[in-house]
Parts: C-alpha cells; sequence; structure tokens
C-alpha cells in the first residue's frame, strides 16, 4: 500500500480549508449585496443620495418593489445554477437570497399599509377586495411569509416531505409578483418583461428536469405531480 507523503497530506488540508473558507465568503459577499439596496433606500429617506424624488411614497413603494422580485428571481436561480455549474455550495445561498426577498417584500407591504394608507384599515379592506393588483401582491406576500416561517431546521424535520411540497410555492409567490407589477404597469413595460422571461425561463428549465427525472429517482410517490 502506497503512503502519502506529509508535503502531499498538508496540500489536501490546505485545499480542503480553502474549498471550505470560499462557500462562506461567498456567502457574505451575497447578503452585503442583498443588504445594499436597503441601505441605499434608507439613505434616500434620510435625505441623501438625492433624496426620494417629489412623490417619495410612490418612490419606496416601487423600489422596495423592485428589490423584492429581483431577489426572488435571484433565490429560485440558485438550484438551477447549482445544476448547470454542479456547484453544490452555492446552495446555501438560497434559503438567505429567500429571507432576503421576504424582508424586501415586509418592507414593501409595511410602506403601503402605513405610509401610503396611513393604516386607515377601511381603505386597506377596499384595495384588498376591488383591486386585483394588490390582492395578487398581498396573495405573494402570504406566501412568502409562510416559507420564511417554515424555513427553519425544526420545520423541515417537522415537515419532511411535505416541507420540499410546501416551498414549492415560491414558484406561486414569484408568478403572483410577476402578475402584481404587470397589472401596476401602465406604459412601459420592459421592465416587467424581463422580470416575466427569467421567471418563465426558471419555470421552464424546472419542468424539463422534473419531466426527465422518474419520480422513483426523486423520492416522490408516484401520485405527486412534478412541482
Amino acid at each position: 500500500m502506497s503512503r502519502v507523503s506529509p508535503a502531499t497530506r498538508v496540500r489536501g488540508v490546505r485545499r480542503g480549508a480553502r474549498d471550505q473558507r470560499w462557500p462562506r465568503v461567498l456567502w457574505w459577499v451575497v447578503l452585503l449585496v442583498g443588504l445594499a439596496p436597503a441601505l441605499w433606500l434608507a439613505g434616500r429617506t434620510a435625505g441623501a443620495f438625492g433624496g426620494l424624488g417629489v412623490n417619495p411614497i410612490e418612490t419606496l413603494v416601487r423600489d422596495s418593489g423592485t428589490y423584492t422580485i429581483i431577489l426572488l428571481l435571484a433565490a429560485l436561480a440558485v438550484t438551477p445554477l447549482r445544476r448547470l455549474t454542479g456547484l453544490a455550495p452555492i446552495l446555501r445561498l438560497r434559503r438567505m437570497l429567500g429571507l432576503l426577498a421576504f424582508g424586501y417584500a415586509t418592507a414593501h407591504f409595511l410602506i403601503w399599509l402605513g405610509v401610503d394608507l396611513f393604516f386607515d384599515w377601511q381603505l386597506i379592506i377596499e384595495d384588498l377586495t376591488t383591486r386585483p393588483f394588490v390582492m395578487a401582491g398581498f396573495a405573494a406576500w402570504v406566501i412568502l411569509l409562510l416559507l420564511a416561517a417554515t424555513s427553519t431546521r425544526a420545520a423541515m424535520t417537522l415537515l419532511k416531505r411535505n416541507w420540499t411540497r410546501l416551498h414549492r410555492l415560491v414558484y406561486l409567490a414569484g408568478i403572483l409578483g410577476v402578475v402584481h407589477i404587470v397589472w401596476l404597469t401602465r406604459a412601459d413595460y420592459r421592465e416587467v418583461t424581463l422580470y416575466a422571461l427569467a421567471l418563465a425561463t426558471l419555470l421552464g428549465m424546472r419542468l424539463f428536469w422534473a419531466l426527465r427525472t422518474p419520480r422513483k429517482a426523486r423520492g416522490e410517490p408516484a401520485r405527486n405531480g412534478a412541482g
């Protein structure tokens, strides 16, 4: 039996340490990038960087919604990116990106609730029951709230295989988010078209892989539809 030289053993240890270090660095870099828009928006709210413009409430609502959909699409892109690249450590980014998207969605919701409507419950209920774009956005936020509440290891252990089925609702949240923006858009559809194309691509990739992979290989019962 061949022996491994001490130098080779040391190089292996160092390589392993580097392999463990870069996912942590990547995680922190992505977290800081994800928090940067919140700091930028907070600074503008305080009057820095030119402020919020002539309609500050509209700017707050619009920008917080934009950051929400971008981070949600980024979270949905993690698994396809891992499958395409084979870089398993990037899966650690998925939960963090999802929670960031929920954070921005909650800010978006609270700005609409408190800053735009001043917690006027009559107006809030009227919006929630008569305006389709508000209904779609609120439904997307409720889904993200449910997913954030069950994102812990304890929830995964408790729900077992149902946890995966539950968290497939994130795609429905994405669809509702895009529909919310479509119904809000009045003239320039270029931005929302990019969101819709990105979401359609991610859903198409998932459907393609689901149809290629036998249910037994996915560990799912035959009666369960492809998610």
